[in-house]
């Protein structure tokens, strides 16, 4: 299986595969009638708590960021179910809205399911 990321404000295209939309809340300035996605999974996103901490100091925050992310899909049925569910495809794109393409949760998610 491939696993691309892509911001959710670039247009979809289909050489994105199956699209998921990874993030807990809905993208600023989107409408649901322009974004074109899948399937949206609000439980794999990091939780609220570790999001706000986050968003607090990104610059600095990143390494462990990304740990306690990876911990949480780590331990979490909902990641489980995801795996199963998109193995059945052989491109997924994973869908952020952050502004920073280096340092987000789909980033740590791609890379959990490429570990698994």
């Amino acid at each position: 299986m491939i696993i691309n990321i892509k911001r959710s404000y670039e247009p979809a295209e289909p050489a994105d595969g199956y699209r998921v939309f990874v993030d807990r809340l809905w993208p600023r300035g989107l409408s649901h009638a322009t974004f074109h996605y899948d399937e949206w999974v609000k439980t794999i996103a990091p939780s609220d708590r570790l999001r706000q901490w986050f968003h607090v100091d990104p610059d600095n925050r990143w390494p462990e960021f990304a740990k306690k992310y990876a911990h949480e899909l780590e331990v979490s049925a909902a990641f489980a179910g995801f795996k199963h569910d998109i193995s059945r495809h052989s491109k997924v794109t994973l869908l952020y809205s952050s502004h920073d393409a280096l340092h987000n949760n789909a980033v740590v998610l791609r890379s959990m399911l490429e570990a698994h």
